[in-house]
């Protein structure tokens, strides 16, 4: 990273009041050269009109080289709901959350029968912020709808992202909605259940399926698996009999071209697994996964050419553990997967291949059959590769061939990451250091991780160094190869809960999700999914000085999502942010600090209880240059 970048910061994160006025640009750049950047923690909320609403109390506090200090407080501007209408469709307004099918039609809920209406989901997820031709863009994920409107979950509901494109007001740098619109994945058979994702450096979106359908389920009828699959392909396709399990888990790409148009490509050669993030290292062309979900593992992939992930090498991580404290350590040894294309793996998908094409398997341990356990079954299992058939498995049981290699499968709830250039670090954050991540004795299935207990999580710091070897002692194309990780942040928990239902202690990071590093600041953004934290926060933790500050609070029982550091807008700098799925599991925490009915009832009138989910950003920092 260069030395004394313009800082130019404009804080953004979700929001839901008055618009502020964002700080001036100041044309005297050696008189506000910025020494230090610190966040003032503001506390947590500790009454009902607070717990219902995303707001801050923080402030910045910008120390100059010339000795001055100025102290700012941040603010909110709210862009949009998932239930506003600002998407135009077929000559309608429909809601920013609405999926749509093959054919561009917004998918309609029937649940109840003389009410159809649009499905929206409450569940906005990750942002990009593109500048194309002059013009700013932000892609929003749509990750699922909770519930349908008779009250039940909803199994198989097709995904969707939106991409609005965003006016800028050039002396404020307040963003305000232009227009939206659907991105159109018929040409890849649709979305499935897209959580995080990130920006490259080239100015695309990538995206994310999570939860990938079990192909070796979905060859019995009668599993959820299959009626999963079967139910995304009445609603998307009209036609069940297209319902493929191995459509889905994969890294969607998107490109916005100077017209204002979107395309989409899925890079099947990254590795079919539960994909929270693609983030992509400084080279441009080595990029680490998270795997979200139980008994998962940790991937990388170095593409054959800098920013085109259409052919590369993929890996998976052997946890070779060195320490308990802290939430605890190791080194890592890279396993090779195999080499493959895009359309090396989409012909493999395209000719039917299925999971009993690639595998054979036995009920108990049995001669040439290796024992695993993956998030893919959540069992143990008994596997062996037919001849012929190891790219097939590499590429579409990534985890399970993982497993078979000798790569660690017992990560749990590995949720976001983000990279550190000038430091050479990545982070990544282990949401629930729990059940997988701990001794368990299981015949026949290799235990590398026996980590304490932390339900409440940790985030984790990867060095990231060059000249590293796979397991076979082979050279690794990639400056940037995680060598070892360890505890940086680690959470607090309760033995029960405070008066407001906290299971984890408020003051620090509980269950971390998204993450997002700022290199201007020197500062890692973290984004809660908490079910130990009765409201979820966003977190500043600054590298350097080691300081921890709450940033941000989301209503009572939503996820904050969407994180997203942008350091340069034209003189500005965003972080952006989401929340979703409000009010969620609020029935089952014992809060007595405020009367629970009453802030039930104030969930309900106020923003709704899972009914929608928030898009926005706060701003509050002014322009300068950051002392490195």
């Amino acid at each position: 990273m260069k030395k004394g970048i313009t800082v130019g910061l404009s804080l953004a994160i979700m929001a839901s009041s008055a618009i502020p006025v964002f700080a001036e640009h100041n044309h005297h750049k050696q008189n506000n050269q910025i020494k230090n950047i610190e966040f003032t923690s503001m506390k947590a909320p500790s009454t009902i009109e607070n717990m219902v609403k995303t707001y801050t109390d923080a402030k910045v506090k910008i120390t100059y080289k010339n000795g001055k200090v100025k102290e700012m407080p941040l603010d909110y501007n709210q862009l949009f709901l998932s239930k506003d209408k600002i998407v135009d469709n077929k000559g309608e307004k429909i809601p920013a959350g609405t999926p749509i099918d093959a054919r561009g039609n917004p998918i309609i809920d029937h649940s109840v029968p003389d009410k159809p209406s649009y499905y929206i989901s409450d569940a906005p997820d990750s942002n990009s912020f593109i500048t194309i031709a002059g013009k700013d863009y932000v892609i929003s994920h749509y990750e699922y709808d909770s519930m349908d409107n008779s009250g039940n979950e909803i199994s198989g509901l097709p995904a969707s992202m939106t991409l609005t494109q965003v006016d800028r007001d050039k002396k404020t740098g307040k963003l305000t909605v232009n227009h939206a619109k659907k991105i159109d994945f018929s040409n890849v058979n649709g979305l499935w259940t897209p959580c995080n994702g990130s920006t490259t450096e080239w100015g695309t979106h990538l995206g994310s399926e999570e939860y990938e359908p079990d192909a070796r389920a979905f060859e019995d009828p009668a599993s959820s698996s299959y009626r999963d699959v079967t139910n995304f392909a009445k609603q998307y396709f009209g036609d069940a009999s297209k319902a493929n399990p191995y459509f889905y888990g994969w890294i969607p790409e998107i490109s916005v071209h100077p017209n204002g148009k979107a395309s989409v490509v899925k890079h099947y050669s990254t590795g079919r697994f539960s994909h929270e993030i693609m983030q992509v290292l400084p080279d441009q062309k080595t990029a680490l996964f998270g795997d979200d979900g139980g008994n998962t593992m940790m991937f990388m992939y170095v593409a054959d050419k800098k920013r085109d992930f259409s052919a590369g090498t993929l890996y998976a991580a052997k946890f070779k553990q060195t320490s308990t404290a802290n939430g605890g350590a190791g080194d890592l040894q890279w396993i090779k997967l195999g080499y493959s294309t895009d359309k090396e793996v989409k012909r493999i998908i395209d000719k039917g291949t299925k999971f009993s094409d690639i595998f054979e398997t036995s009920d108990k341990p049995a001669p040439g059959f290796k024992a695993v356990k993956t998030a893919a079954s959540k069992k143990v299992e008994y596997l062996k590769v037919k001849p012929g058939m190891e790219k097939a498995a590499a590429f579409l049981e990534s985890r399970r061939y993982g497993a078979l290699l000798g790569a660690t499968s017992e990560f749990n709830k590995m949720e976001g990451i983000a990279v550190n250039k000038a430091d050479n670090k990545a982070y990544i954050a282990i949401s629930y250091e729990n059940n997988s991540m701990k001794k368990e004795e299981i015949d026949g299935v290799q235990d590398d991780i026996q980590l304490p207990v932390i339900d409440s999580g940790v985030t984790f710091e990867l060095d990231l160094n060059p000249g590293e070897k796979d397991h076979k002692k082979g050279h690794i194309d990639s400056k940037y190869v995680p060598s070892s990780m360890n505890g940086l942040l680690v959470g607090d928990d309760y033995p029960k809960a405070d008066a407001y239902g906290n299971t984890a202690n408020p003051n620090k990071v509980a269950n971390p999700d998204n993450l997002s590093f700022s290199d201007d600041m020197n500062t890692l953004f973290i984004g809660e999914d908490s079910a130990h934290h009765t409201n979820n926060f966003v977190w500043a933790y600054n590298v350097k000085t080691k300081k921890l500050s709450r940033i941000l609070s989301v209503p009572v029982g939503a996820e904050a999502t969407g994180l997203r550091a942008v350091d340069h807008v034209k003189n500005s700098c965003y972080v952006l942010s989401n929340f979703q799925h409000p009010g969620e599991d609020l029935e089952g925490k014992q809060i007595t600090a405020v009367d629970k009915t009453k802030l039930e009832e104030a969930m309900k009138k106020g923003i709704g209880i899972q009914e929608t989910g928030g898009v926005g950003y706060i701003s509050g920092l002014p322009s300068g240059q950051v002392e490195k």
